[in-house]
């Protein structure tokens, strides 16, 4: 893959900003969070950048959505960013006045890499959580919930916990879903891994969609 070092500079420093913060400001996904995801070229890989990817699958999914999302008056990524540079006497950026050439680009590259050293040295933070609510519909009536539910909570993977006890949903004509909930660590756990590894349960499971996700 290809990439500029500016695209690869912005997507470390939003990979260091969102390891701690779910959303661009404050606590619910705003229009800076539209602006931020409009303003990225394509979605950041997520085994160089879990926290960026994190956060861009989250605002993705919300699809059209996302241009009505309302207006914040609190601190926005970039300054956040800033603030970290402060905080640890490093300067990312330089001047904005200046064009850019190689040897700025260098430097930059320089300043980031002892940013994230430091980051490093500080410790991992507590990992961020969210509780996702999944709906099972099975492909008939005669489906035995119980027995898929075993299925379902026998699926095993690192920052993963189900809850210990799903609920059957009526629908209609007698079938019921199952909805159930689980408890996942956004770097480690991806909902659409999950969501493919119970659809190979193909014999009883006719669809999975989420019903609720929260981060916690």
């Amino acid at each position: 893959m290809s990439i500029s070092l500016s695209a690869l500079t912005a997507n470390i420093v939003l990979n260091g900003f969102f390891e701690d913060n779910s959303f661009v400001s404050g606590v619910e996904a705003t229009a800076a969070d539209a602006e931020v995801f409009q303003a990225l070229s394509a979605a950041p890989e997520a085994s160089v950048f879990p926290h960026l990817a994190r956060w861009y699958k989250h605002i993705a999914s919300k699809g059209d959505a996302i241009n009505s999302l309302k207006a914040s008056d609190a601190p926005v990524a970039a300054a956040a960013a800033t603030e970290d540079e402060d905080e640890d006497d490093i300067d990312l950026f330089g001047s904005d006045d200046e064009e850019e050439d190689a040897e700025a680009e260098k430097l930059k590259a320089e300043r980031l890499a002892a940013y994230q050293a430091k980051k490093v040295a500080k410790g991992p933070g507590p990992a961020a959580k969210s509780m996702v609510t999944f709906e099972v519909k099975p492909w008939e009536a005669e489906t035995d919930l119980d027995e898929l539910q075993v299925l379902v909570k026998g699926i095993e993977m690192d920052g993963l916990i189900w809850a210990q006890k799903g609920q059957k949903i009526p629908i209609a004509y007698g079938v019921s879903k199952l909805q159930i909930n689980a408890t996942i660590e956004d770097a480690k756990v991806s909902t659409d891994d999950l969501i493919d590894k119970i659809t190979e349960f193909e014999d009883y499971v006719q669809s999975v969609d989420i019903a609720a996700f929260m981060k916690l």
